[in-house]
């Protein structure tokens, strides 16, 4: 996953750093609300977790913001508010979820992967497309039955193409959804990174869309 993290306080933010990036996933941090407003609307989010106590520009008034700029990652919040108007708040302005600190690591885990799942359509943590299963969850897949051997970036390449499968996903998205941003990349790291799921799953589990980037067609996976 790609997640956006939104938190003023320089400990918590770089312990839910720690703990995305142990499991795989891709993060951007922002201390202020300026910097999460403006990251949460020009970048493509698998999940965002907000505080709602930021300098500069509230947790909620970003909210209200994005979503009348039809920014539709799922949102859960983060606050030290928890009475039950405050939690009303935050979902009546667009939040997916909430969670008052302080809060279980594995419980904020636990919520930010049911929020991708609703996202995605999906009532079970196992993404299907014909042949292939993909478990986020476990970072596991399977082919025909058979479990799939991936380093951490081919599983979220295969991960991000899955959830997005019949539609074709540049190769600027999956860039950004597998590698970070300090990372010096060579021009073909990604037809490498394509060439080797095919030769894990099977050769036309990756279509290459000729200017456009790649997909897993629905039909045919």
């Amino acid at each position: 996953m790609k997640v956006l993290v939104a938190e003023d306080d320089d400990t918590l933010r770089g312990d839910l750093e720690c703990l995305l990036r142990a499991r795989g996933d891709i993060v951007r941090l922002s201390g202020n609300g300026n910097d999460a407003l403006f990251l949460g609307e020009t970048e493509d989010w698998d999940a965002i977790v907000l505080d709602l106590g930021l300098p500069g520009l509230d947790g909620l008034s970003i909210l209200r913001e994005w979503r009348s700029r039809k920014v539709a990652a799922p949102v859960l919040i983060l606050s030290a508010r928890d009475s039950w108007n405050d939690i009303v708040s935050g979902l009546r302005s667009g939040a997916d979820d909430y969670l008052s600190k302080p809060f279980h690591s594995e419980e904020l885990l636990a919520r930010l992967e049911a929020l991708v799942r609703r996202a995605s359509g999906r009532g079970t943590p196992s993404i299907d497309v014909g042949d292939l299963s993909v478990l986020p969850d476990e970072k596991a897949a399977f082919f025909k039955g058979r479990s799939v051997s991936l380093t951490a970036f081919e599983f979220r390449a295969l991960e991000h193409l899955a959830r997005h499968a019949g539609s074709v996903v540049s190769r600027a998205d999956l860039i950004e959804h597998i590698y970070a941003e300090d990372m010096d990349l060579q021009s073909n790291v990604i037809d490498v990174l394509v060439s080797r799921l095919r030769r894990k799953t099977a050769a036309g589990m990756v279509e290459t869309v000729r200017g456009h980037g790649y997909r897993i067609p629905v039909d045919d996976a």
